[in-house]
């Protein structure tokens, strides 16, 4: 006999992943970095789409069911800082195989302690769970940021909280 406890689980799991709030990991090791674009027929782990941030329409990267992906500032390109109920907020992109659309910027995974967690240039990607698709709700919030194609790559000798310029850029955002 089954457990209700185990369907349910399994059943509510499928549910977040249908609607883009987990990408599901395959079974194999994670690449050094993936290819940047989606097989054809495929929805693309990251893409981009048009949404409004603090008024104006801005360019974002998205994932495959549409939720704006965000970095966190104090990460860096190895290490992930959102743990507990800061990860249950913030969910990390994951999958061990991402595939990207409409960037030309290096879509990597880091396997960290949240598995095989997404990053662009560098920035390790999360969604919100106040979000939904087409909607960006959490641009400031708790040191996490809209991530953009124009994202700056974390270099070498960046420093934790060093991936954004100091000074803002035209778009006001400071990316």
């Amino acid at each position: 006999m089954r457990h209700p406890k185990i369907i349910i689980s399994g059943i509510a799991l499928a549910a977040v992943a249908a609607i883009g709030g987990i990408t599901a990991a395959s079974a194999g090791g994670s690449p050094a970095s993936t290819t940047h674009s989606a097989r054809p027929g495929t929805v693309a782990t990251v893409r981009t789409e048009h949404a409004t941030i603090g008024g104006k329409s801005e360019t974002i990267l998205v994932n495959a069911g549409g939720l704006p992906l965000y970095f966190y500032r104090p990460d860096t390109a190895a290490k992930s800082f959102v743990t507990g109920g800061l990860a249950r907020l913030w969910p990390p992109l994951t999958s061990a195989a991402p595939t990207a659309a409409g960037v030309n910027g290096k879509v990597t995974v880091v396997t960290d302690a949240h598995g095989h967690q997404v990053a662009y240039n560098g920035h390790l990607l999360y969604t919100f769970t106040s979000d939904h698709a087409g909607q960006v709700t959490g641009q400031g919030f708790q040191n996490f940021f809209v991530a953009t194609p124009g994202l700056a790559p974390v270099t070498a000798s960046s420093a934790p909280g060093g991936t954004v310029p100091a000074a803002p850029s035209a778009n006001g955002y400071g990316y």
